[in-house]
């Protein structure tokens, strides 16, 4: 899969957010040898004609018919100071799954949207993961990183901790030692060839690459 971190034996979460459409994101579900979703995402992945292996949450989105149904895969739980993506990837932690793609995070809420973005980096401090969207793949990284790439793809950068400096190498416009105050300011930025590299000392970023 162009431009996807290669996991072997990954687990896929599904999130409550707009199923997938996009090929790549199908086949990685397809794929997965465990799927666990986030509450309600069950309904969607059972009408797609797959079946979750596990089912994490507050439980207060899935039909009555699939809770009656999966009641041996269900994990509740009613923490109100996490989301139900967070108790999935506690879950998979629970479980040895260090492995994981999100999906169905995107879609329809903006503010569910940024916030399971941001989330990322919170989750690469314990798992490997990247979320995929229709449109490519955003990756979580703690410290300095080398990504494979081609040349024109498209990738936008978002720094979590705007005190720290950045250098970009192998970018259209480059980056030298410069911090990201705001969100924007790291986006829309193009690869100049088959490999970029984004050098900081401390802090989180969250790197947005197009399929």
């Amino acid at each position: 899969m162009p431009c996807l971190q290669k996991l072997a034996g990954h687990t896929v979460i599904i999130a409550d957010g707009k199923f997938p459409e996009n090929r790549q994101v199908i086949n990685a579900l397809r794929s997965a040898n465990t799927i666990v979703c986030c509450d309600g995402a069950a309904d969607r992945l059972v009408n797609f004609g797959l079946l979750p292996t596990y089912i994490a949450g507050d439980l207060d989105s899935i039909s009555s018919e699939l809770k009656a149904r999966f009641t041996d895969r269900l994990y509740y739980s009613p923490d109100q100071e996490s989301n139900d993506l967070t108790k999935a990837v506690e879950l998979c932690r629970e479980k040895g799954l260090n492995d994981l793609y999100i999906i169905g995070a995107t879609g329809l809420r903006e503010d569910h949207t940024l916030a399971n973005i941001s989330l990322l980096t919170d989750y690469a401090e314990h798992v490997k993961v990247a979320m995929l969207t229709d449109y490519g793949v955003f990756s979580p990284i703690l410290a300095t990183s080398d990504f494979e790439s081609r040349k024109g793809q498209q990738v936008s950068i978002f720094s979590l901790t705007p005190s720290s400096p950045i250098v970009l190498h192998g970018l259209k416009y480059p980056v030298n030692n410069r911090p990201f105050t705001s969100w924007w300011q790291g986006s829309l930025n193009e690869s100049l060839g088959d490999m970029f590299r984004i050098e900081f000392t401390e802090g989180k970023l969250v790197v947005f690459r197009q399929y």
